[in-house]
């Protein structure tokens, strides 16, 4: 069963910001190991409090901030952003 990956504006915005070689780590991480997975939970670690409900994917330094919607089997990615500053 694979995994549609949809990116929000503003994480696709981030995406692009960052240098090209983290940009490219990501995409990979996305298109290889996220979309191909039976269950993306597996992966990801579940988040609580204000961002309950979200999962994060890690990759590097950087957090991946994620909506999963099981109906549509998509996962959306609401943010992108060094650990720092992602949840903030």
């Amino acid at each position: 069963m694979a995994w549609r990956i949809e990116l929000t504006e503003t994480a696709n915005k981030q995406l692009a910001k960052l240098d090209k070689a983290e940009a490219r780590r990501i995409t990979i991480f996305l298109r290889e190991r996220l979309a191909a997975t039976d269950d993306p939970r597996n992966t990801g670690k579940a988040l609580s409090g204000l961002l309950g409900g979200l999962w994060r994917y890690r990759v590097g330094d950087y957090r991946l901030i994620c909506e999963i919607q099981d109906g549509v089997l998509c996962v959306l990615v609401l943010k992108i952003g060094n650990r720092r500053e992602v949840y903030k």
